[in-house]
């Protein structure tokens, strides 16, 4: 028998395809997955991404954001579009959206200010801010792909989104019109795209400091020379509590073979939603705790003082900083303590020196951990450089994080999909 969850997500399902994609079923190809591009901010270093929306087709460039709840563009700035449609106060589209209420707009009609329409509240997640925004649909239009290369484009007809006022872009990169939540909603682009396109609610990010991608939907994962990131995955489970954020569970942190001490009740989650471990598009670095990163950062200092590696003064944002003088480098990047994260099912995330070390001149190396002082809602956050070069696969049917190696073990990188197009 089905189970209750099973259930509901068959009949998310159908209501979804039934609002979102009427016109689907017309299409005469099928992707098996689809696959964005990734670009890194290098002033803000904020990952990029770009999707063409409306009609006509106009190209808008987004942050994406991992635990981002949904899609939300600025529609005060040039937004025109012949299949903008707003969402009805009591429509299938505000259930989707949970929008938080319904209401009116008391200026001349325009996307994001229409009357009788539902709404939900876009938030900025790296300024931290939020406000109300318009629910609303129009046509996206993304890359199909063979896991190789990116195929022909293919269309969501009805993609469900937010509009933002253009104040809630602040603080973002330079060009970008909103943000691309990949969380774990109803309306996020993993359950819109799997549930319009027929695949797996599952889909893999691979982070670079220049290029990378998104992929949605079944592997291969295939980067250059012919390297199938998927075939590399170790398995541990993702948490969907407290929000729409992807949280697994850290048991204990090691350096080299040392067991840090740490305060273990911080690596739960209590039942105000308080405390353990996020992974975060964000945040350009991993935060820790305040007792946490001391704990951290001390264990590392003295095993690098034992391979004669010399401290250095900071450079903000960072507090522990070494001379590159005594720092070797090898294939998987300087030659410092591996920092082992080790999580559920007994496995570990390794971070090796390129995701544990950020050069700051030929000089000076720091650990790319910043201290997030006491008290954080969520004691670690495992951030951007962390992530980079790494695969990541979410598949949320299953509540299971798969993640590779540094790839540079094997010789490639997240830069290295091949972006030549078949189509």
């Amino acid at each position: 028998m089905a189970s209750s969850s099973s259930l509901h997500f068959l009949l998310f399902s159908s209501l979804i395809l039934l609002f979102i994609s009427p016109s689907f079923s017309q299409q005469s190809f099928r992707p098996k997955a689809l696959v964005l591009p990734v670009s890194k901010d290098a002033s803000t270093l904020q990952y990029l991404t770009t999707i063409k929306q409306r009609t006509p087709l106009v190209p808008i460039s987004l942050v994406l954001d991992l635990g981002g709840q949904f899609l939300w563009v600025d529609c005060d700035q040039n937004y025109v579009s012949s299949t903008y449609r707003r969402a009805r106060c009591g429509s299938a589209q505000c259930s989707l959206a949970s929008a938080n209420g319904c209401g009116n707009c008391f200026s001349a009609p325009r996307p994001g200010c229409n009357n009788n329409t539902c709404g939900v509240s876009p938030d900025n997640t790296v300024t931290r801010t939020a406000t109300g925004g318009e629910v609303a649909q129009d046509v996206v239009s993304v890359q199909s792909t063979n896991g190789f290369n990116p195929g022909r484009n293919v269309s969501a007809p009805n993609f469900v989104f937010s509009c933002a006022p253009t104040s809630l872009s602040e603080g973002l990169a330079s060009g970008v019109v909103g943000m691309a939540g990949l969380g774990r909603t109803r309306i996020a682009f993993p359950s819109q795209f799997a549930s319009t396109f027929s695949f797996q609610r599952k889909f893999a990010i691979c982070l670079s400091s220049s290029n990378g991608v998104v992929f949605f939907g079944e592997s291969p994962y295939v980067f250059l020379p012919n390297v199938d990131a998927s075939q590399l995955l170790s398995f541990t489970t993702l948490f969907s509590e407290p929000s729409a954020e992807y949280f697994i569970g850290v048991k204990s942190i090691q350096i080299g073979d040392t067991v840090v001490p740490l305060n273990t009740t911080l690596l739960s989650i209590d039942s105000q939603g308080v405390g353990g471990t996020k992974i975060s598009t964000v945040n350009p670095y991993t935060v820790l705790e305040d007792s946490i990163y001391k704990a951290v950062t001390e264990a590392f200092i003295n095993q690098s003082a034992a391979r004669n590696i010399t401290r250095a003064a900071s450079v903000a944002p960072f507090d522990v900083c070494f001379s590159s003088t005594n720092i070797l480098s090898t294939r998987l990047g300087p030659n410092v303590p591996t920092i082992n994260l080790v999580l559920e099912r007994n496995v570990t995330w390794s971070i090796f020196g390129a995701n544990s070390m950020v050069e700051v001149n030929q000089d000076v190396y720091c650990l790319g951990f910043v201290n997030g002082g006491n008290n954080p809602r969520t004691s670690i956050v495992i951030g951007g450089h962390q992530l980079e070069n790494i695969l990541l696969q979410f598949d949320l049917a299953t509540s299971r994080l798969g993640f590779s190696a540094l790839l540079f073990g094997r010789q490639t990188t997240c830069a290295n999909f091949n972006s030549t197009s078949v189509a």
